[in-house]
């Protein structure tokens, strides 16, 4: 068996596309394999910042031989289909064999040596590699991440002919762009390749760059007295800087540490690729860890001192930030700018979108037990953030220096929480908002996100999801069950487009429903012109049907929301009016999407799929209550009497599917018929008495009881179809037997679809 050793050595590789090109490199040449017949022990990607190598050990020296099956014509055929045929195999007709009346070639083909079929495969995945972004140099047509310099391409210690854009494989690597020799490095094999590299200060595995840098950091850290802020995502960045990784521990000025740690944090990382550190009291220090790429001869004394400065200089601006965003009312200014900043064409400015989630957040208050008014007010200023200054630098922080600056305004602690949390959580690992406030506003951003952009026809598809839709639907689920928030997904949009000002329906009649007008104007009147925005509101006041009373529009209307699909040319109206799909419409795909997700989410929580669908059968869109009702199921069906509930349910259910296919079922509540058995009499009244106690059950929402009480139904079902028969030649007896097996099946049907149960 033979080893295959691939390099493509380029210019940098940025960091953030590595690990994803080593992965698809392994994959998409693992699949080339596997497509010719070539079998291997294993296959692993290696990558740096020049680099992206690939190691298969295992391999077959040649192909293996293989006879192809070819159909050909019926025995019956003509001729001229045989000859026809014949040709097309290169074969006679005595090589071929006749099974089912059809005749059939088998071709031989023979191995083929492994070389040989290498290179058309790296070339293969060579230029389909599926970079991010790549780039074209020179006058080539050729892309590559960065421009390509030399492949090394070897197999079972030979170099395999290959050439790419002037570029032919050869046995050589080289090393560090600094610390290596300079010259061109000879391997035979990848343990030669590994080790020349290192001789050469490369370090090959980008996990082991990752272990370096992070002990090594750790250490440093240790010997100062303080702890490394530890950031994976960051770790795997640095390491996709350096070849040589060399963890050193810097100092900054003291009096940066004024500013909020998120902003110094975010300013090491994301401008300088630091490591924050802590101190002994798990507070900011006044310290940093950078990676070198080198190991320096002073010890790294002078990479320190200089990144020193540069952070210096960074921190300095945002100590300016710091201060300017502090001044008195910044809040009001900030808002004001909100509305000359776009959200998303179809959905209106960031003003507009604050004032959607403003009145969401309102109606939502009183779900999760907060205060209507401070929701509100949290909700109004939680975007405020997005025009200063601090934010403008550094994005990540949104919501985060809001927080800080509300607590500087000394605004009300809930308030300047939910400004910090409203973007949480922010992924399936991420905590919830902490608190009801805060819980009402985050819930009412996500809410506006997802059925804004459903509104609009943005909707995710396949993998697909640029808005993540997907995410912000997870996070108002985990919200909704955590809070115990009792509302309908149907209300939930119906109370976002309640927000709306003005919006349009079908036909393109415009609805207005605002807190001084109220009213529609049909479609022909909507066809309407006009000259300028305000002569427009006047006539749209004029023009409200059953509305006698003449209206002045307040300040507040001239922020209109929605308007019908065509809007005259306008500016004063084109930049004000929005078009959204209808309620009908959006309410139905935001409900099953939202299930959708559901499903998702307790699936992943181990909750078995047929208890989630017997549950989701009945629709209801009250999240707390259907996953209370599949909890409750599935500790059911844990127990003996989870047995008895689906026998019961599973007799009488097969009877009634059987004589459901001979027509309509019985309708009529179940009676005592004169002369009827007594195990007949005994059904009925133990389902009248179980209904009883299941809807008192329901009501106070025990669903474990309600289902307990169903389950003890199962030796009176068992008596009676024991004790009867159903069929009964008497049509009344039959029609009444099967309406007391219906209402056995019935007694479930508030909690699930009991058939769906494998």
């Amino acid at each position: 068996m033979a080893q295959l050793l691939i390099e493509l050595f380029s210019e940098e590789i940025p960091a953030r596309m590595q690990l994803g090109a080593a992965r698809d490199f392994e994959r998409l040449f693992g699949a080339k394999l596997t497509a010719a017949g070539l079998s291997f022990d294993t296959i692993k990607a290696y990558v740096g910042p020049r680099r992206l190598a690939l190691h298969v050990e295992g391999l077959p020296t040649q192909t293996a031989a293989v006879t192809d099956e070819v159909k050909g014509p019926k025995e019956s055929a003509p001729p001229q289909a045989m000859e026809g045929f014949l040709r097309k195999v290169g074969l006679t007709q005595d090589k071929l064999t006749l099974e089912n009346g059809v005749w059939m070639a088998r071709i031989e083909k023979p191995g083929v040596k492994t070389a040989d079929v290498l290179g058309e495969m790296l070339r293969d995945v060579i230029l389909a590699f599926p970079w991010p972004k790549s780039m074209r140099s020179g006058t080539s047509t050729f892309r590559w991440v960065r421009p390509l310099k030399r492949i090394l391409f070897l197999f079972d210690g030979q170099v395999i002919p290959f050439e790419l854009e002037g570029l032919r494989a050869a046995n050589l690597t080289e090393g560090h762009r600094f610390l290596g020799s300079g010259q061109a490095l000879p391997v035979t094999d990848f343990d030669s390749y590994k080790q020349a590299l290192i001789d050469n200060s490369v370090i090959l595995d980008h996990a082991d760059r990752q272990t370096i840098i992070l002990e090594t950091a750790r250490a440093v850290c240790a010997e100062a007295g303080c702890e490394l802020i530890e950031d994976q995502g960051l770790l795997e960045e640095v390491a996709g800087l350096n070849e040589f990784p060399v963890p050193l521990l810097g100092d900054m000025d003291p009096q940066f540490l004024t500013l909020p740690p998120e902003v110094i944090k975010t300013s090491m990382r994301t401008h300088q690729k630091y490591f924050a550190v802590r101190d002994a009291d798990g507070k900011m220090a006044a310290k940093f860890v950078i990676t070198a790429n080198m190991q320096a001869s002073d010890g790294g004394a002078e990479i320190k001192r200089g990144n020193a400065k540069v952070l210096s200089a960074r921190l300095s601006d945002g100590v300016f930030f710091w201060k300017e965003d502090n001044r008195a009312g910044n809040f009001d200014q900030w808002l004001t700018k909100l509305k000359g900043v776009t959200f998303h064409a179809k959905l209106g400015t960031m003003a507009q979108r604050v004032g959607r989630i403003e009145a969401l957040a309102r109606d939502i208050a009183p779900l999760v037990g907060a205060n209507a008014d401070t929701a509100a007010e949290a909700a109004r200023l939680a975007k405020a953030d997005l025009a200063s200054h601090m934010v403008g630098e550094f994005p990540e922080l949104q919501g985060v220096m809001g927080g800080y600056y509300a607590d500087a305004a000394m605004l009300d602690p809930a308030i300047a929480d939910a400004i910090r949390q409203h973007y949480k959580p922010q992924g399936p690992s991420d905590s919830l908002p902490d608190g009801a406030v805060s819980a009402a506003v985050a819930l009412a951003d996500k809410l506006d996100t997802l059925i804004g952009f459903f509104a609009i026809d943005e909707k995710p598809t396949g993998s697909k999801d640029p808005f993540a839709l997907r995410r912000s639907a997870l996070g108002i689920l985990r919200i909704l069950r955590h809070y115990n928030v009792r509302v309908s997904l149907s209300d939930l949009a119906a109370n976002w487009y309640r927000t709306l000002l003005i919006y349009a329906g079908e036909g393109r009649s415009v609805y207005v429903d605002t807190e001084n007008w109220r009213g529609s104007a049909g479609p022909r009147w909507a066809e309407g012109h006009t000259e300028v925005y305000k002569t427009y509101l006047e006539e749209f006041s004029q023009g409200l049907l059953e509305s006698p009373v003449w209206v002045r529009p307040t300040e507040r209307d001239y922020d209109l929301d929605l308007m019908y699909e065509h809007v005259p040319n306008v500016p004063e109206v084109t930049d004000a009016v929005l078009a959204f799909r209808s309620f009908a419409q959006v309410g139905a795909e935001f409900e099953d999407f939202m299930a959708d997700r559901l499903r998702v989410q307790l699936k992943d929580d181990g909750v078995r799929f047929d208890v989630i669908e017997a549950v989701f059968a009945l629709k209801d869109g009250d999240v707390v209550r259907l996953t209370r009702k599949i909890e409750a199921l599935e500790t059911v069906l844990k127990t003996p009497k989870g047995d008895d509930l689906l026998a019961a349910h599973k007799r009488a259910a097969n009877i009634l599917a059987a004589e459901a296919k001979k027509g309509a079922l019985p309708k009529a509540e179940p009676h005592v018929l004169p002369g009827a058995p007594d195990v007949e009499m005994a059904l009925i009244k133990q389902i009248n008495l179980t209904r009883r106690s299941v809807e008192a059950a329901l009501d106070q929402e025990k669903y474990i009881d309600a289902l307990q009480e169903i389950a003890a139904m199962r030796h009176g079902v068992d008596a009676f179809l024991e004790g009867v028969l159903v069929n009964a030649d008497d049509a009344a007896i039959r029609s009444n037997r099967l309406a007391i097996l219906r209402a056995v099946c019935d007694l479930s049907g508030e909690i699930a679809d009991l058939s769906k149960i494998a």
